[in-house]
């Protein structure tokens, strides 16, 4: 069987990593874009840089950053963080810093009035689409040739039908994600394990072992509920966590990771999620928790707060949980109040769908930079810096733990804290905290890279969790689909009333306020809201994306 030619994009994977070195000539890389002449723009570069390298400029040179401080532990100067990076790379970073809660408004009156810091980090795709019209940040895409640590982690953790997702109309991309080997889960249900062995109940592994469980936890307390739930209020979808996991087990996007669109992989069409059968399933399986009491009704309207005292005072025996809640708030206060109380998280439960986890998580938030970077006749270090600080194992390892013999030390392939150092609480007595007080683990600088470094910091709980659920398969990737800039406009005045009429009509489901009967005149609603042409616009911009940079 003849394949066929080869695309653009393979006879360059072909070819492997041997133009990473390349510092001139035609700066779009594996991407395409237009040829650009960097050969006056390499004042304080490396000749010779590579996967491996420490970066080190040629001279001293300074770069501004867009800090977002977050309250946990707010910015200072002194911070151990910015006096080590300027001894191992010769780079200062002069940061802009903003508060956490004020960032994404400020970072685009900062964009917009042409005065943001060249690097833009800790952005969620697909924030950065509302920049790129106006040209305000590079297609990074055309300069990671530049960058031999970012190319050879796409490669060896096959994260190129990730990076595609994010393409833009014109096949480039314009955010540097943070890069994940595996998928981090993070989230599932925590049951109350002492009360499963009273009962000779074993930790339920399907979503219909859920059900029974919490039959026979409603039984012994008929007066209870099984299970009440938090993330519900101030989340794009009430009881956020939760109802994700759940739509993971059906194949569906749903809770946090709701979206509109979803790609059918058999008919190889867009599809509206909150429409399909495997959503309704979904909504099914929540109508029946809901309506036979095994799940508490306030779990879509409470604050975390009131649910988590529903736990405490053994009004209930589930939480949607992650690993530090886990650790830090439910166990550490049931231990306190219930004697012999435990509590346990356990992997996503399976459904339909199998062992499956969502697709496109390998990806993090990320970093723009901007496009005045170009002007300056450092760029060339610039991305070199930006490839070891965020794509090295060195530099992830650095943001991470710090100076090592100073904040940790590392020995068969362990990480431990320094003496005297917590982290996210894990000393309480101890009298400095890494992140406070040295600058580092810092979700600035502080995401993606090798399962390893990923890993270093879970607890035992967490690394339990988090290895079970690396052993399953990641579900396809949507393929790319991005909308011109005018049908960007068009998509998204269509785009928010369908999905908050998704969002008040799954609850209206749930809690039996409308019936399940009327779930085809619910689609026919959306519908009228332009359900149809909205579907059209993504399945047209899909085709156009691979008629033109296939």
């Amino acid at each position: 069987m003849n394949p066929g030619p080869l695309s653009r994009r393979q006879l360059l994977a072909a070819a492997g990593l041997t133009s990473l070195t390349v510092l001139t000539g035609c700066g779009g890389g594996d991407d395409g874009g237009d040829p650009k002449d960097l050969s006056k723009k390499q004042d304080g570069a490396m000749r010779k840089y590579r996967v491996g390298d420490q970066f080190k400029a040629a001279k001293p040179l300074s770069f501004s950053v867009l800090h977002n401080d977050n309250p946990a532990y707010p910015m200072k100067d002194g911070w151990l963080f910015w006096k080590e990076l300027t001894r191992r790379t010769g780079i200062t970073l002069k940061p802009v810093n903003v508060p956490l809660s004020d960032y994404e408004k400020k970072r685009s009156l900062l964009i917009g009035a042409g005065d943001a810091p060249v690097l833009i980090p800790k952005t969620y795709h697909p924030s950065e689409v509302a920049f790129v019209s106006s040209g305000a940040i590079l297609p990074v895409s055309d300069y990671t040739h530049l960058m031999p640590h970012f190319q050879a982690a796409v490669k060896k953790w096959d994260l190129a039908p990730e990076l595609d997702s994010i393409r833009q109309s014109d096949g480039r991309f314009y955010l540097l994600p943070g890069l994940h080997e595996k998928v981090k889960s993070g989230y599932s249900l925590a049951l109350r394990t002492d009360v499963l062995d009273r009962l000779g109940l074993t930790a339920p592994t399907t979503w219909d072992e859920v059900y029974d469980v919490f039959k026979a936890i409603k039984a012994e307390y008929p007066d209870r509920y099984p299970l009440s739930d938090r993330w519900s209020t101030n989340t794009p979808f009430p009881a956020g966590a939760l109802t994700r996991c759940l739509g993971q087990a059906y194949g569906v996007k749903a809770g946090w990771a709701y979206d509109n669109t979803s790609w059918d992989a058999q008919e190889k069409r867009f599809v509206f999620t909150g429409a399909t059968d495997r959503y309704r399933q979904f909504v099914e399986y929540l109508r029946t928790l809901v309506a036979e009491k095994l799940m508490d009704p306030e779990s879509f309207t409470q604050t975390d707060d009131e649910a988590v005292r529903k736990l405490l005072s053994e009004r209930s025996f589930a939480i949607s949980a992650n690993p530090q809640e886990l650790v830090q708030n439910y166990r550490y206060n049931l231990g306190k109040q219930v004697k012999g109380a435990t509590i346990d998280m356990i992997p996503v439960p399976l459904g339909p769908a199998g062992p499956v986890v969502l697709g496109g998580s390998r990806l993090e938030n990320g970093v723009m930079i901007s496009s005045k970077a170009l002007d300056g006749d450092d760029f060339v270090a610039l991305m070199q810096f930006v490839d070891w600080l965020w794509y090295s194992d060195e530099g992830q390892r650095f943001c991470k733990w710090g100076v090592e013999g100073t904040t940790y030390t590392h020995a068969d392939s362990r990480y431990q804290l320094a003496d005297g150092i917590s982290l996210m609480g894990s000393d309480p007595d101890a009298p400095k905290d890494l992140q406070k007080d040295y600058g580092f683990f810092n979700g600035v600088f502080t995401y993606g890279g090798s399962w390893d470094l990923v890993s270093s910091s879970f607890g035992p709980d967490e690394k339990e969790f988090e290895d079970a659920m690396s052993q399953r398969e990641q579900l396809p990737v949507d393929p790319a689909h991005p909308l011109k800039s005018t049908e960007q406009e068009q998509a998204t005045l269509w785009d928010t009333p369908l999905k908050d009429h998704v969002t008040q009509n799954t609850l209206q489901f749930v809690l039996g306020k409308r019936p399940l009967s009327e779930w085809d005149d619910y689609v026919s609603e959306l519908k009228a809201k332009n359900m149809d042409r909205f579907i059209e616009l993504h399945n047209a911009a899909h085709d156009r994306f691979q008629k033109e940079h296939a």
